[in-house]
């Protein structure tokens, strides 16, 4: 095969390369590219504000004595979902323990208040109540 050029009807000349070249182009001509987030993962359209993690919240012990207990569940432990069992000596002389479930996390990180009673120690046990703020 030849490599001449050849005249056109109209006087012009396009070698092969010219010609492939602008047969590409005039088929991709025809082609809409788009590029969505949707190759990504992503199939929400609107961006989403991240929420913001739980804040800790401080126990409100019942029936509690002149050198108080203390407890407070922390915002980490709320995200973790793992359950815990916390010290609620705070200043008093004697120590009580309560056991937080998940399901407890749960309702804390659902922004629901959660009471637990305390273990029996020294005689007598406390109701704590954790309320999300």
């Amino acid at each position: 095969m030849s490599h001449d050029l050849k005249e056109m009807e109209s006087g012009t000349a396009l070698s092969r390369r010219e010609f492939t070249l602008e047969a590409a182009l005039a088929i991709l001509a025809g082609c809409v590219i788009t590029i969505t987030d949707a190759a990504c993962g992503s199939s929400n359209s609107t961006p989403t504000t991240p929420t913001a993690p739980p804040a800790d919240i401080n126990g409100v012990v019942a029936a509690n004595h002149a050198q108080p207990h203390a407890v407070v569940i922390t915002g980490a432990m709320i995200t973790a979902g793992n359950a815990v069992t916390l010290n609620i000596q705070g200043q008093s002389t004697h120590n009580h323990t309560i056991s937080v479930s998940a399901n407890n996390l749960l309702s804390l990180k659902n922004r629901q208040a959660v009471t637990i009673t305390s273990s029996n120690d020294n005689a007598h046990m406390h109701d704590v109540t954790f309320t999300p703020v």
